[in-house]
């Protein structure tokens, strides 16, 4: 998560959508970084709300305007997929490793999912809370040009961004009969990455 306090400005850090890339760009931008644990870095917006946004509230009577990324859904499991694929995943209970796209995808529609499959939830993460606060400026991972567009004119910088923990390449592909399903059960999720403006 980063904090631009002058440009009243937080940037959630959805999990699989480059967010690194764009902490380690703008860490010395920022007034607040928070790189972990992972539960803080990645803090969805319903505990941003209850712990960070009540701090700049209470102290300094200021309020934040939230940022996110969003990735097409069935790109951002891929990309989850993919990354407990890593050769020292091997043996550990959130493995990949011999299981299949379609597996972890039915894996993860599961009501309790199996360790492997246990990667939370993009809609979930974004979810405006009661009290109104919510994503005001959200972005697709596959828009590169929009996002940075809008940080660059936002903080006034020029960014410089290198890959970071990025997932093995491999081949994935996800069978209709699965597919189907999957948009069917996450049909809420489709409908918010496609209202996202584009370019």
């Amino acid at each position: 998560m980063l904090i631009f306090f002058k440009e009243r400005l937080a940037f959630l850090s959805m999990p699989k959508t480059g967010s690194t890339a764009y902490q380690t760009a703008l860490k010395p931008r920022a007034d607040l970084v928070i790189e972990g644990p992972p539960l803080l870095k990645h803090a969805p917006v319903y505990r941003y709300n209850r712990f960070i946004r009540p701090m700049f509230l209470n102290v300094c009577d200021a309020e934040m305007e939230l940022m996110a990324v969003m990735r097409e859904p069935i790109s951002w499991l891929s990309s989850w997929y993919r990354f407990r694929q890593r050769p020292y995943t091997r043996g550990k209970p959130n493995s990949t490793h011999g299981i299949s796209f379609d597996d972890f995808v039915i894996g993860y529609m599961k009501g309790k999912r199996p360790d492997f499959a246990e990667v939370g939830n993009q809609l979930k993460f974004l979810e405006r809370q009661p009290n109104g606060t919510g994503i005001k400026h959200l972005f697709r991972y596959e828009d590169q040009p929009r996002l940075r567009s809008f940080l660059e004119k936002r903080l006034e910088v020029k960014l410089e961004l290198a890959r970071e923990n990025v997932s093995p390449e491999l081949s994935v592909t996800l069978s209709p009969d699965v597919e189907e399903r999957f948009r069917r059960k996450y049909a809420e999720d489709f409908e918010l990455y496609e209202s996202i403006p584009r370019s």
